[in-house]
């Protein structure tokens, strides 16, 4: 393993625990540390990271694990979703290793991602009040539509792996 992928799963780990004792916040935190890696990667010359996109989703497992972990305090309808959500990405990613076929993240989405930082959401805001059928079905469709689209931008699209992460915030400050 060379000095740089150590930093960034030493990163990545430490992002990924606040979830665990503030879930909302927590959960947003571990996410934006999920895509420090790239300003990471694009600023270190201490010996690359070797196939990243595969180097990615084995560390998305860290922050998921957490995630999982908080979920599995919820409701029962809120957890089970969870869980399913967990297990179907899980199959998404061990088929992904195995093949190496980026469409298979399209197909199986990280719902479970954003259904768990919506989720903690509406309890961080609630405070443990029961969610209504209502709410968890806006959740669920919010988090579908904007992980596929997600998920289309980046691994059928394949939009940003022709930049570095430099170049997409000059790109973005440009535009602003």
């Amino acid at each position: 393993m060379t000095l740089e992928e150590i930093i960034v799963v030493s990163v990545r780990l430490l992002g990924s625990l606040p979830v665990l004792k503030y879930a909302f916040l927590g959960s947003v935190f571990a996410v934006l540390i999920d895509l420090s890696d790239l300003f990471i990667i694009g600023n270190l010359d201490l010996g690359g990271v070797r196939n990243y996109q595969e180097f990615d989703k084995v560390l998305d497992l860290v922050y998921m694990g957490t995630f999982l972990l908080v979920s599995l305090r919820w409701e029962r309808k809120e957890k089970l979703i969870s869980i399913f959500l967990f297990a179907y990405r899980l199959i998404g990613l061990i088929l992904f290793e195995f093949t190496s076929e980026r469409y298979l993240l399209l197909l199986f989405p990280n719902v479970f991602e954003f259904w768990v930082i919506g989720i903690t959401f509406l309890k961080f805001r609630k405070k443990h009040k029961i969610i209504p059928d209502s709410s968890l079905i806006k959740v669920f469709l919010g988090s579908f539509i904007l992980k596929l689209i997600q998920e289309w931008i980046l691994h059928w699209n394949k939009f940003l792996d022709n930049y570095a992460m430099g170049d997409i915030l000059s790109v973005l400050k440009d535009l602003l």
